[in-house]
């Protein structure tokens, strides 16, 4: 157990990765590197993480700002919840807790967006407390090491993961240990051709010994794609676009973004275009010019989103908002002051740099 711990911890003392949030592990800053962490790929993080602490260097930041300017900051890295509860956690931390994280464990859980896993990851990384966290890389790394032979989603499974983790966690150094585990699990331990002549926890390694290392973790079936087919469209008014802010609860609540949906049985895009303009706003639209098709995914879901160009048939502009709480005519360059999906953006990107409306 002590060799597994020493190896580890000088391991990650000779190859850690030179983060942003590793520099003084202060506390808002791994806070807010664990949210960004979620869902997201290390790579893209790490920008995110500088360009946020530029725009907001403290939690008191936060709170002078709106939640449009967070959602326009957290644009690109999905999952809108994570930036729509550092909001309220901001705020909540401003008016019960001094403006600071607190450091107990159950106090961090009653605040919006942050779990067992992320209160562990502070306390133990900001804090250096001891508390165990896991995550798939240590999942991946424990289910190896141990020849774990069911899945590690398996209830037994996960509970004895947990279990070694703890048992593991050398008092004191909890700050460097589970980075290390981590670190073992993004660099060495990897889902494929993992490194193991490098590790240095190879020797007592249960699925090397076995040689089922390539078997391990052992992979439930994942949840079946969903393929949607949508279409959207730029209203142009005299000059101007047409723009619509969702509503505060539900898919991406609060970005802004241009009318449209799913195709229906036996429509073609322009019919469902046509069709979610006059539904969602009670506008009539017409001369229809397709631009673009973008792919872009979330969660299960594989989206092929159809983008036109469109005009109203009639010229006449009054709006009746169904399915958003407000609209807005805006110029071209300024779409780059709002929040929208992934897909509009993409088709937003698309306009700009082929210079269409622009």
């Amino acid at each position: 157990m002590k060799k597994i711990q020493q190896n580890l911890l000088n391991w990650f003392a000779d190859n850690a990765r030179d983060l942003p949030w590793r520099k003084t592990y202060s506390p808002y800053h791994v806070w807010i590197s664990e949210i960004m962490l979620q869902q997201t790929q290390m790579d893209r993080v790490i920008d995110y993480f500088n360009r946020w602490m530029k725009q907001f260097p403290d939690i008191a930041s936060i709170t002078r700002s709106e939640e449009e300017k967070i959602l326009k900051l957290w644009e690109g890295l999905g999952y809108y919840s994570r930036a729509r509860n550092i909001f309220r956690t901001a705020n909540i931390l401003k008016e019960q807790h001094d403006g600071e994280l607190p450091t107990e464990f159950k106090l961090l859980l009653q605040l919006p967006g942050i779990g067992k896993y992320t209160a562990g990851a502070i306390m133990s990384i900001a804090f250096n407390k001891e508390y165990t966290i896991v995550d798939a890389n240590i999942e991946r790394v424990f289910a190896r090491l141990f020849n774990l032979a069911k899945s590690v989603k398996d209830k037994n499974t996960h509970h004895f993961i947990w279990e070694k983790a703890e048992e593991l966690l050398p008092r004191g150094r909890t700050r460097e240990f589970n980075q290390a585990l981590m670190e073992l699990g993004a660099l060495v331990c990897i889902p494929k051709n993992p490194r193991c002549k490098v590790c240095p926890v190879s020797d007592f390694c249960q699925s090397l010994k076995k040689n089922v290392v390539h078997k391990r973790p052992v992979i439930t079936k994942s949840s079946q794609t969903v393929f949607i087919e949508m279409a959207t469209g730029i209203l142009t008014h005299k000059g101007k676009i047409f723009i619509q802010k969702r509503k505060p609860k539900g898919v991406w609540a609060n970005l802004w973004e241009f009318p449209g949906g799913r195709l229906e049985p036996g429509e073609t895009p322009e019919m469902a275009l046509i069709r979610e303009y006059a539904e969602e706003t009670q506008l009539q639209i017409g001369k229809l010019k397709k631009i673009t098709t973008v792919k872009h995914s979330y969660t299960i879901y594989r989206v092929r989103l159809h983008c036109f160009l469109c005009s109203l048939e009639d010229d006449r502009f009054e709006p009746v908002l169904h399915t958003a709480q407000e609209y807005r005519l805006v110029n071209p360059a300024e779409l780059s002051n709002y929040a929208f999906p992934a897909g509009h953006r993409k088709f937003i990107d698309h306009l700009k740099n082929s210079g269409t409306i622009f």
